[in-house]
């Protein structure tokens, strides 16, 4: 007998190929009949009726941050609305584990480097995870059993180099005993199922203490040498964060990138590609390093979101204005310091050019003051102006743009929160991104989930991009689309058996109606541990959510079962081939 059959669906497998009537059972967790309409005699549990719906696998996450996120909300909200079922997790180079027990001042650490460097609330870290674990096998058991959603996690450079060196992580450079100490560590979370190595060199990423996370201060040749223990296990990847990935690689980070995957006989992945037409050289730059590695053995996949997400800003909580070039020593001083300088004419003068300036790289794109409409207001003095352009205000006032808005932030005392108007979103930028997500070594991903919770909602860049190719810029038939959020990142992970609706594959899958489907705009919610605060957006159009065989969502209603598997390399993935 079936455990459930769905009816009169129209499937659209993850392959690309055509979309066609069927009827889809599943038994035990798994795919186990696909047949024409009508055709199936064997009885089942449960049956629905999809005629009108679509049916695809259960969309892959590619890039998040729902380490944290899993311990209090197991169904990954909101990515497990928009149709994900499967996450992958320990980005950028920092993982919850492992941790020394000899020293539960890492654990403090960690959460503080967390809250800073992903915009996690520190009363949500604090109050939400027990932080019981010291290995990263432990940390992999106390999710197993308990999470809606499929979830596989990178180790962490960060938390290798704390645990071995301590407080010398930050600064210093590893002995040779503690490099073989730190391989031996990388090792056991392998073994424990890791999917490999994530790492940041980025000069945004700086943690609790304003200081350059760890893994900033390794050297290639501890890179190189994680590197090649990644190529020693199965099922495994790289992850690589580099300054270069918001604008345009340097030589060096070129050189760095292709070693790392060429080390690893592994594929590596990095985000965000920015794709904008009015900086045409980007693209071919950012790609250099995907055709250098496959000269040297390897394999670089860029990843680029299919929609435009929002992130706001505010001159009083720390964001990404903090890191224009000159910005961040104004945005940390105390709030009446921090007026007092703002409202100074020369002070906004060199603001201004510093923000606009080459050194800024892809933060140019916040320069444009007059572009920004105003969220969320605290003040009599600025009442009506929610949803108003900086531009319209700032003629009416008779100031420019970025006085105007220092004014109005300045009335909330800095809280003001601040929505920049994106400068891509023209005709030739969307035709360039159309283009470029057809490249080998471009997969769309990156949506940040479970990160920069009260800045930017990523999460809904599934359904949102599924709308568009349907009813909006149609720049993708569905069939593509839907293959480009399935069975392309489960192919880059090695996922087995799933990513595809085929026969014997696990039954994650996604019901929706195509006439719907879409995303709902992002608002402000206080549901995390200790009130603290999120963005969240509701999915249209999703009918039913299904992981591994079992109902996780009905109607943008979690039904509260919890049947996702943590993911383990190896057992759950096999070695994706760079040849």
């Amino acid at each position: 007998m079936l455990d459930h059959l769905i009816r009169r669906a129209t499937v659209v497998d993850g392959t690309g190929g055509p979309a066609y009537p069927a009827d889809v059972g599943i038994r035990g967790g798994r795919i186990v009949v696909i047949a024409e309409p009508g055709t199936v005699t064997e009885e089942a549990v449960t049956s629905e009726d999809a005629d009108g719906l679509v049916l695809a696998p259960g969309f892959v996450d590619p890039h998040t941050h729902y380490d944290a996120q899993l311990f209090w909300d197991p169904y990954a909200t909101p990515s497990m609305n928009h149709g994900v079922t499967t996450v992958a997790g320990g980005n950028c180079g920092f993982t919850l584990a492992p941790l020394h027990p000899d020293r539960p001042e890492d654990a403090d650490y960690t959460r503080r480097m967390m809250s800073r460097v992903e915009g996690m609330a520190l009363a949500a870290l604090e109050e939400g995870v027990d932080w019981t674990w010291s290995t990263f096998r432990e940390y992999l058991d106390a999710l197993e059993g308990r999470i809606a959603v499929n979830a596989g996690f990178m180790v962490g450079h960060c938390a290798l180099r704390r645990h071995v060196m301590g407080a010398d992580a930050v600064g210093g450079q590893p002995t040779p005993a503690q490099l073989d100490a730190m391989l031996a560590l990388f090792h056991d979370a392998m073994d424990a199922g890791a999917w490999g190595l994530s790492t940041t060199q980025s000069s945004t990423h700086s943690d609790g203490d304003g200081e350059p996370v760890a893994s900033r201060h390794a050297r290639p040749e501890e890179l190189l040498a994680l590197s090649r223990a990644v190529g020693e296990h199965e099922g495994t990847q790289l992850e690589a964060i580099v300054a270069g990935c918001l604008d345009q690689f340097c030589d060096e980070e070129i050189d760095l990138l292709v070693d790392m995957t060429a080390a690893a006989g592994r594929p590596l992945n990095w985000n965000v590609l920015t794709i904008d037409a009015a900086v045409p050289e980007r693209v071919p730059r950012q790609l250099i390093p995907s055709e250098r590695a496959r000269a040297a053995g390897g394999r670089i996949v860029a990843l680029t979101m299919p929609i435009l997400t929002p992130m706001n800003m505010s001159l009083g909580t720390f964001c990404a204005l903090n890191l224009i070039p000159g910005w961040g020593e104004i945005l940390a001083l105390p709030v009446p310091e921090r007026i007092e300088r703002l409202r100074d004419p020369a002070t906004r003068a060199e603001m201004l050019r510093r923000a606009d300036s080459k050194e800024a790289g892809v933060f140019r794109r916040l320069a444009n003051f007059g572009r920004y409409v105003i969220g969320d207001t605290y003040s009599a003095a600025n009442e009506g102006l929610s949803g108003r352009v900086v531009n319209d205000i700032a003629a009416e006032r008779g100031q420019d743009p970025f006085h105007c808005l220092v004014e109005i932030c300045a009335a909330d005392d800095l809280r003001t929160v601040l929505w920049p108007m994106p400068t891509d979103n023209d005709p030739d930028s969307w035709a360039l991104r159309q283009r470029t997500w057809e490249h080998e070594d471009v997969m769309l991903g990156g949506s940040d989930a479970g990160a920069h919770l009260d800045r930017m909602c990523g999460a809904p860049y599934t359904t949102r991009f599924l709308g568009d190719c349907l009813r909006g810029r149609k720049l993708l038939p569905l069939t593509a689309a839907v293959r480009m959020l399935t069975d392309d990142p489960a192919r880059l992970f090695g996922l087995r058996e799933r990513g595809r609706i085929e026969e014997g594959f696990h039954a994650d899958l996604v019901l929706f109606d195509p006439e719907r489907i879409d995303a709902g705009p992002a608002t402000l919610v206080h549901d995390l541990p200790g009130d603290s605060p999120r963005l969240d957006s509701k999915a249209i159009g999703i009918v039913s959510v299904r992981v591994n065989g079992v109902e996780t969502l009905r109607d943008d209603k979690v039904t509260g079962a919890v049947p996702g598997t943590v993911l383990r390399s190896g057992r759950d993935t096999r070695t994706v081939s760079t040849a």
